[in-house]
């Protein structure tokens, strides 16, 4: 019998990014100069794992070592983990449908969650569709040494 383990992934959403359009259009390979959203994705992103090193991209990462997900709008989710390391997935599928006023909903069929899982967007208010991404690899940011 396969078990579906459904996890909604946004309990702990930590709201600090400006509110940036979720529908920007960007084609594989386009080279266009970033939108602003994604500038201050980027910014955010730089602020979260400042003072920490990333390690070498991982293809998984157990479902129940997260204690925590963040949405950074249109470049990232950010996943903190119970052991104090930090997660950076950035989608290379879907990451313009990236709000922090989505809920994350993760349909996984082992205890971990991967790089070839899909996580369905849901707007917060509403509960409607509002798109989905393809996770890529975990880069992890381990809590630097004192």
């Amino acid at each position: 019998m396969r078990k579906s383990l459904p996890i909604v992934l946004a309990g702990a959403l930590l709201a600090s990014a400006g509110v940036a359009s979720a529908h920007e259009n960007h084609a594989h390979g386009d080279h266009a100069a970033p939108s602003a959203a994604q500038v201050r994705g980027e910014a955010r992103l730089a602020k979260i794992v400042e003072g920490r090193t990333a390690g070498a991209p991982e293809d998984c990462i157990v479902l129940q070592q997260i204690s925590s997900t963040e949405v950074v709008d249109g470049t990232a989710i950010v996943y903190r983990m119970n052991n104090g390391t930090i997660y950076v997935n950035r989608p290379p599928a879907g990451a313009s449908f990236l709000r922090r006023d989505v809920v994350l909903v993760t349909d996984t069929h082992s205890p971990n969650l991967c790089g070839v899982d899909i996580v369905r967007l849901l707007d917060q208010g509403s509960r409607m569709s509002a798109g989905s991404v393809g996770l890529g690899k975990f880069i992890p940011y381990p809590r630097p040494a004192r």
